[in-house]
């Protein structure tokens, strides 16, 4: 039997906590899910398997990233981004939207699209809705992200509204360009990006124009810009509950683990960020009992292991100690065990959330975890 191009089924409820299946032809996607960041093709300091191995079940292409080096069209050459990165299981590409407010000092904005000066070598490029989809095609990504803009969300309201307008028919152009490319679109799916910062008028706005166009999915996009976390999580009080309840929603570039069990306790299903990974290669590691600072002069002799919770080769192989003089020492290995480890701790959480949303204890779960993670 065919597995279905994209389907999405609820397995579990807790008050607006939700746990399900994605089910794609590549491999099923367990929510709420966090998506390692494969920024250009690779994990860093990550190995594919050894991703895969801590539970994550889809990774986090760059489109704008992965145009500019190596290019879209080597990369069909040689095969497509799973075959390129060696990894068999779906893959999520955003549109290269972010990068319009990231590189803000680098592009030009206009309805046709942006006008990107490459980081790299200064070479200039147009990334359309167009050209967002034709990219992402190139690449055989499984989820495709609409093309969007994200301005920060402390422009003046005039300003977020005609973004939050303008990425709104660039959706509709994103879903017409993705529909394009028949065989493609036949075998991935299409996500919707909702915008309008922390108004509740421009998100409803938003998230009408959206459904009115029809995606696989819905992302809430333009948070976790420097808002901080008492604001996001004001607009997530509303902001999920705009999008269709058979959807899955995916918040954008989120985040803190904290910030991902109040993402779960408010309807959202499907995370990704940099920061364990970062985190991993700066020398911090995420505990139950809250982040750890390992180049701290405190660990220097101090044997017990990074988390005694932890299954992985980082915690039941090496000590605190030995980690701490692996950053000192500016070595690889610490940079590759604190980064596995980190990516573990973010899968066992989202595997901890699926199983009290199923059980019907997610609130006692997230109390719980308040208490040894924060200390409150």
């Amino acid at each position: 039997m065919t597995a279905p191009r994209f389907q999405f089924e609820i397995h579990a409820t807790d008050g607006k906590a939700r746990t399900g299946t994605i089910r794609m032809r590549r491999g099923e996607i367990r929510t709420p899910a966090f998506m390692p960041v494969g920024t250009a093709a690779t994990v860093k300091a990550m190995k594919p398997e050894s991703v895969r191995a801590t539970g994550a079940d889809i990774l986090l292409g760059n489109t704008y990233h992965l145009m500019l080096r190596p290019g879209a069209e080597r990369v069909a050459r040689l095969g497509g981004l799973h075959k390129f990165m060696n990894w068999d299981r779906p893959i999520l590409t955003d549109s290269g939207g972010y990068q319009v407010m990231s590189l803000s000092d680098l592009r030009k904005i206009t309805e046709e699209g942006v006008t990107f000066k490459s980081h790299l070598d200064g070479s200039r490029h147009l990334l359309t809705p167009e050209r967002s989809m034709e990219i992402q095609r190139l690449l055989g990504s499984d989820i495709v992200m609409a093309f969007d803009e994200c301005p920060r969300a402390d422009a003046p309201y005039d300003t977020i509204a005609q973004s939050m307008r303008m990425s709104m028919r660039w959706a509709a152009r994103s879903r017409a360009g993705f529909d394009s490319g028949a065989e493609h679109a036949e075998r991935s799916a299409l996500f919707g990006i909702q915008q309008g910062a922390l108004n509740e008028d421009l998100r409803r706005e938003s998230a009408q124009a959206l459904q009115e166009i029809g995606f696989d999915g819905y992302a809430i996009g333009g948070l976790a810009v420097g808002e901080g976390q008492e604001a996001m999580f004001a607009t997530l009080d509303f902001a999920p509950g705009m999008l269709p309840a058979d959807r899955p929603r995916y918040l954008m570039g989120v985040g803190k683990p904290d910030d991902l069990v109040g993402a779960v306790e408010r309807g959202v299903d499907m995370f990704d960020c940099v920061l364990p990974s970062r985190s991993g290669r700066n020398g911090q590691g995420f505990t139950w009992n809250g982040p750890v600072n390992l180049r701290n002069a405190k660990h220097a002799e101090d044997p017990a292991p990074l988390d005694e919770r932890c299954p992985g080769d980082c915690c039941t192989r090496y000590s605190r100690a030995y980690l701490h003089h692996l950053h000192k020492s500016g070595e690889i290995l610490g940079a590759m065990l604190l980064t596995e480890h980190n990516l573990t701790f973010y899968q066992q959480l989202m595997q901890a959330m699926r199983g009290a949303i199923a059980a019907g204890t997610f609130a006692a779960f997230a109390a719980d975890f308040r208490r040894s993670y924060l200390g409150t």
